[in-house]
């Protein structure tokens, strides 16, 4: 992938809407039509029900650690200068507890803990393209 991001919607277009929503300041998510289900990663039909074409919603990006990892290999380029880096699996509660990843920012993400509140935020890099979903840790809980 040179000069290419190494994150991007697919090139099937499954996961534009997640994408866009990133643009939009959203945290976009699937969810089925029909029976509601969170549905996440992106999917063509819903793994409940089997309807098709789920619908996308925004989610409110706020959430609680559920796991986290400390990253010392910069597993794409972009990373290299930010090693040590802290990844967190983040529950999202107004999503039917769906977890999705992100990079944990902040001056205190060394002290993160499982259970901990988080809150999400779009960081578009210099010379990117798409922004990224970025979480950073809020006092109390969720």
């Amino acid at each position: 992938m040179s000069g290419e991001e190494p994150w991007g919607p697919t090139a099937d277009g499954l996961d534009q809407p997640y994408w866009d929503g990133l643009r939009a300041g959203e945290l976009r998510l699937q969810r089925c039509t029909q029976c509601r289900t969170w549905i996440w990663g992106p999917q063509w039909m819903c793994g409940s029900c089997h309807t098709f074409d789920p619908a996308w919603e925004a989610v409110e990006p706020v959430g609680t650690v559920y796991s986290w990892s400390r990253s010392w290999y910069p597993f794409v380029t972009e990373l290299a200068a930010k090693v040590p880096y802290l990844t967190v699996l983040v529950e999202l509660p107004d999503a039917g507890n769906r977890r999705v990843l992100g990079i944990l920012t902040g001056a205190d993400a060394d002290a993160v803990q499982i259970g901990d509140t988080v809150v999400g935020h779009f960081e578009t890099d210099q010379g990117a393209t798409w922004p990224m979903l970025r979480w950073s840790r809020k006092e109390g809980r969720v």
